[in-house]
Parts: C-alpha cells; structure tokens; sequence
C-alpha cells in the first residue's frame, strides 16, 4: 500500500473550553476535524485516525463514583472500551455526512482496539498518570486505605488517583485495521492509546487498570502497518523553540537528530509537545520515513508544504 497516514487527534480537541463539553458539543468539534480529515482523503491519503480519550474517561469514571451506591463501577479498560465507541461513532458519523455531502463513496469503521503492555513495565511500580476526579486529602488517604489506589497532590488543585503509563508493545488488532484500510474504509481505531492488555501465563489477554500515551501507541500503529506519514494534530499551527518566550522560534522542519537535541535541551514540555516530540523519535526510529505537527485546520495547508513542522530521519 502507499499513501496511507495514520492521524492523531487529541482527546481535548473534543472540548473547546469548559462551557462547550456535553456530547452534542464534542460532536461539533469533532465535524470539525473530520472535514480536515475528508480533505486528506479528497486528496488520495488512506487514513487512520487515531485519538486522545482523557477528558471522556475522566467523567465516566466520575459518573462511576457518583453512581456507586446505585450500580456498579466501571473498571478502567472498560472505559478505554466506552470512550473508542462513542468517540468512534461520532468519528463515523461525522465523515459520512462529509462524504455524502461530497458525492464521496467511502465509508469509515472503528475498531476497537487492544494493545499489548509488558506486564513487568517498570511504570507498573511508579504510577504517573493522573485520572478521574480530584478529592480532598482526607478522601484520598481513605481510597488508599479501602481500594489501594495510589493518589498525588496534583499541583495543589487537589488529589488524584494515578495510574501506571506503559509503553506499547503491539496492537492486536493491527491485521484487522490493515485489511480495512486495503479495502478502502476510513479506520477509527487505538482510541486513547488503545485499551491496555497484558498476557497471562496461559497467553490469555487481560484488562489492566493503566493509560497508554495516545501518540506513542499511534506511532507504534503507524510503524507496523506500516504507513507513509505520521500526522500529530494538536493546538499550534508548529513546533516551537524557547515557546511562548521573546525569543520564540518557529520550526518548519526537524532532523531526527535535532528532535532529540532539542528534546534533550528541554525545549519540549513534559505535559505538551515533549511526549508528541518522544513518539516521533520512536516513529523514526523504527524506520517511520516522515511525520508532521499541525493543527487540524492546517493541515492541508501543511501536507502541501505551506505550513506545519515536519520531522524527517
């Protein structure tokens, strides 16, 4: 196959602010990406979007907490499972009415998909991703005390729950959303990093309760299909150094080598663009031949050389 991209989309992209975030909502911001994505088709690329699920898993679970007393919980895979669903439904829905409104014969699928972790993941034993909801101290000590969770003051907005954040070592259903894509469907698929699985001792798969980084599991996609083009859609038209600093300065393309110079100098923040910067590294490291950072409205503009930050091997 040639001109396949996979696309990363992220999770708050879904939310424009704190007044926009009922699902009616989401579905406005999420026709607004799909157009772009439609422009990629319109334009010959075979795409797998991929997506962030962050913020819907945050009010499942706080839906679970307020529930309790009423239903059951909802253990965390599962709402990894719940989020790639609905999030891929308005995907699916939003692309079928731009092909319908494009006299386009396509048709776009989600699968939803597993991802292998290693069960000896030293992150398993130095939880760091915050989830759910934030409690008063004297709540958190008494969850570490009833249900084992490891909790953090989160910058002093509260405590939370932290879970571990493995690194991907393959998605199950890669064969799946390769044939999809052979056959000419849109694949919504690896929806919040996909749903973390371990082997068991009989080889069997189990849910585990962590996070899988979004970008790194869509790099790892986008390796093993493999695809043309990585495309990270995120807030800022381009990369930056020294970022939102009066000597600011904009990049229109990378080396692998500076990437990884650049990330080492600590230009790149841990909770924004240095873990995107980190899953391209691992994209071309594993022979990924290019991949570009823009926003979702650019990147048309970008895939035509005019704007967006490209990283190159």
């Amino acid at each position: 196959m040639s001109n396949v991209a996979v696309v990363a989309v992220g999770g708050n992209s879904l939310i424009k602010d704190e007044k926009r975030r009922t699902v009616p909502d989401q579905y406005v911001a999420a026709a607004e990406s799909m157009h772009h994505i439609a422009d990629m088709l319109a334009a010959g690329w075979k795409v797998v979007v991929t997506h962030g699920n962050g913020p819907q898993v945050g009010f499942i679970l706080r839906r679970s907490e307020l529930g309790r007393h009423e239903l059951h919980e909802v253990p965390l895979d599962s709402c990894g499972a719940d989020t790639q669903g609905a999030i891929g439904y308005m995907f699916q829905k939003a692309l079928h009415n731009e092909f319908k409104h494009r006299g386009m014969a396509r048709q776009a699928v989600t699968v939803v998909t597993q991802v292998l972790v290693d069960r000896g993941d030293p992150a398993f034993q130095n939880p760091t991703k915050p989830i759910g909801s934030f409690m008063s101290e004297v709540e958190a000590r008494a969850k570490i005390q009833s249900e084992g969770w490891s909790m953090v003051d989160d910058a002093g907005r509260g405590w939370r729950r932290v879970v571990a954040s493995p690194k991907p070592q393959r998605i199950v259903e890669r064969d799946a959303i390769l044939a999809l894509v052979d056959r000419g469907f849109v694949v919504i698929g690896v929806g919040g990093g996909g749903i973390p699985v371990v082997e068991d001792e009989n080889g069997n798969l189990v849910g585990v309760e962590a996070v899988i980084d979004k970008d790194y599991a869509s790099a790892l996609l986008a390796n093993t299909l493999p695809a043309d083009l990585f495309v990270i859609s995120t807030a800022v038209e381009k990369v930056a150094l020294n970022f939102n600093k009066p000597n600011q300065r904009w990049l229109d393309r990378l080396t692998l080598a500076e990437a990884r110079q650049y990330q080492s100098e600590g230009h790149f923040q841990k909770g924004s663009m240095g873990p995107k910067i980190d899953a391209i590294i691992s994209f071309l490291e594993r022979g990924g031949q290019q991949a570009l950072i823009t926003n979702p409205e650019n990147i048309g503009r970008a895939l035509a050389g005019e704007t967006g930050t490209w990283v190159v091997p």
